[in-house]
């Protein structure tokens, strides 16, 4: 794969030949294998989100707006990118992946060095401390774009921490870390796949000078295991029984923002 055509492309243009130039690899894991828990923890929300099925039911006003972000992702305007973006901010301050000291950004516009040249990887929302990125989600705009989100949520990943350790020496003055597994999510409606994206020095530049790293990095994903996948898509977190389960998911993902 050394011999791959590298050129200068935006995070939004990677597909899966930009993974195959850069020796990058992903593979799927179960739950207790990805998450490192056996059983998976109950999600910390009240009650009603997760017995009472539609937005009308719920007595609280944020677990309201929640049930009813979560359906306007499930069923969004052709053309239109909010409402999934809208449905992850929500969703992610709700289960707490957002403290005082974090903040939810959409559109986040992070440069990328790629082959010698300056290009930008856009994110559609990714919690920042400070401005350090912790967490990229990435919607699966396969029924608009055609475009695999996988790559695109990768090319993030590298971006991020390329920018996370620019900060940190030209503007903090401190070292640059050698590796840092980046966490992701991809989201078609409310579904959602986790992934942990390991990012080296050593990869970073490998993609910032156009050169096929030597050493392969291992992308780890994990598809959760709803009651009826056949309808994974269609359903989306709308059942309770699978609304249950990724949300224990995201409660066990929460891990992985604090590294």
């Amino acid at each position: 794969m050394a011999t791959l055509l590298r050129s200068p492309k935006s995070g939004s243009d990677w597909g899966p030949n930009e993974l195959l130039a850069y020796n990058i690899d992903i593979q799927f894991q179960d739950a207790a294998t990805f998450f490192g828990v056996n059983p998976l923890p109950q999600p910390a929300v009240a009650a009603e989100v997760l017995t009472r099925l539609n937005a009308d039911d719920m007595t609280n006003d944020s677990n309201y707006k929640f049930v009813r972000y979560m359906d306007l992702a499930m069923d969004p305007v052709p053309a239109e990118e909010s409402a999934v973006d809208d449905f992850a901010v929500c969703l992610l301050t709700l289960l707490g992946y957002v403290p005082r000291t974090r903040m939810t950004r959409t559109r986040a516009d992070i440069p990328l060095t790629i082959c010698g040249e300056q290009c930008h990887a856009k994110t559609d929302v990714c919690v920042v401390d400070e401005d350090d990125i912790l967490l990229l989600v990435q919607e699966d705009k396969r029924h608009k774009e055609r475009k695999d989100p996988e790559p695109q949520l990768i090319a993030e990943a590298i971006a991020a921490f390329q920018a996370n350790n620019t900060r940190r020496t030209r503007v903090l003055g401190q070292d640059a870390i050698d590796a840092k597994v980046m966490p992701g999510i991809t989201l078609v409606g409310s579904s959602p796949t986790f992934y942990k994206i390991p990012v080296t020095k050593d990869l970073a530049q490998a993609v910032a000078l156009g050169r096929f790293p030597a050493t392969p990095t291992v992308v780890y994903a994990h598809l959760p295991a709803v009651p009826r996948p056949a309808r994974r898509l269609s359903e989306g977190m709308k059942p309770l029984d699978s609304r249950r389960h990724i949300f224990s998911c995201y409660e066990a993902f929460r891990q992985f923002v604090n590294w």
